[in-house]
């Protein structure tokens, strides 16, 4: 029988809750690891960033770009 879909692949095997507890720490630790690296780095890694210009408004390439 070829399962149809995740619950039929846990509901046969043994240690299925094993399984899933360290699924749920992996996801855990990826997920606190990326809140610790966005709070640990500094406020001037983001100020950088948002005071960036959304578009360079002197790209003659630009098929919208007016010249005046």
């Amino acid at each position: 029988m070829i399962p149809q879909n995740f619950k039929d692949i846990l509901s046969s095997g043994e240690n299925v809750g094993l399984y899933q507890t360290i699924s749920m720490f992996i996801f855990l630790a990826c997920f606190l690891g990326l809140i610790f690296y966005v709070f640990s780095r500094p406020k001037k890694h983001y100020d950088e960033e948002a005071n960036a210009p959304l578009q360079d408004d002197t790209d003659e390439n630009d098929p919208f770009f007016k010249k005046n």
